[in-house]
């Protein structure tokens, strides 16, 4: 058959070259900014359209906020899935509407009777996989509307349990009324809920008082850099400082163990 000599054939476009900001920013975040205050801030100070992270930190929380730099947005799947690593504080005997230090407190109760014993015998109970109601004080959508909004109304709907999954819950300090505590997870777990009900559990109440992500996947604190540092960086800096799309894509680094 004879081509058509009115159609015109365009060669493919050759790939774009790669961007010396496409990468990976481990930062430490500070308590106060949203996980999306941190993803405008690098837009604002490097001038960077496409960023992302690889799951949310609330306000309070601490420690390691993965940033993905242009391309490596396209990773978000691998990290939002990662298993997460945590330091933490619970306060017993203060129960909060949003489980954590933020709330409002809505019951006071003595602790002092719990024994390390009775806590550490709570915390087991948590232990592997376990369906966890999310809060109402969460970004989880109900008829396109997150809950936060409509708790905020003092509006409560029914919420679908969740699979998760705890490897490991260890307390690692016993004064009361706190308590501090290590616990690795699967994605998309509330550890301030698990405070409150382990106040529930113990018949005191409880909230989060603390809580610091030590590890997300493969990265560590150790990998990260300041808030300060990150306000102190030039596009240079930037670039030295990012870990490169290679280190990840493919190589299987956000499987469970």
């Amino acid at each position: 058959m004879t081509p058509d000599a009115n159609v015109r054939f365009q060669r493919p476009a050759p790939p774009r070259a790669a961007d010396p900001l496409d990468g990976v920013l481990v930062v430490d975040k500070p308590a106060g900014p949203t996980s999306h205050d941190m993803v405008d801030r690098v837009r604002r100070l490097f001038g960077i359209r496409k960023v992302g992270h690889g799951g949310t930190l609330d306000p309070l929380a601490t420690g390691v906020l993965v940033l993905l730099l242009g391309r490596a947005t396209k990773l978000s799947s691998q990290f939002l899935g990662s298993d997460k690593t945590y330091e933490g504080t619970l306060r017993l005997g203060v129960a909060t509407d949003s489980h954590d230090a933020a709330g409002a407190v809505i019951s006071e109760k003595d602790c002092h009777g719990i024994t390390r014993a009775q806590l550490e015998a709570s915390m087991t109970t948590f232990l592997g996989d376990i369906l966890q109601v999310p809060p109402m004080v969460s970004a989880i959508k109900f008829e396109g509307v997150p809950l936060y909004k409509r708790a905020r109304k003092g509006q409560e709907v029914e919420r679908q349990p969740r699979l998760i999954h705890i490897y490991e819950f260890t307390l690692t300090r016993f004064e009361l009324p706190e308590a501090d505590f290590v616990l690795r997870c699967t994605k998309g777990t509330y550890v301030r809920k698990i405070a409150s009900d382990i106040g529930d559990q113990l018949g005191c109440g409880a909230h989060l008082s603390r809580l610091r992500r030590t590890r997300s996947g493969n990265l560590g604190i150790e990998d990260s850099i300041t808030d300060d540092e990150l306000a102190r960086l030039s596009r240079d800096d930037l670039t030295r400082r990012l870990l490169p799309l290679a280190r990840f894509a493919g190589a299987g680094e956000y499987k469970r163990d």
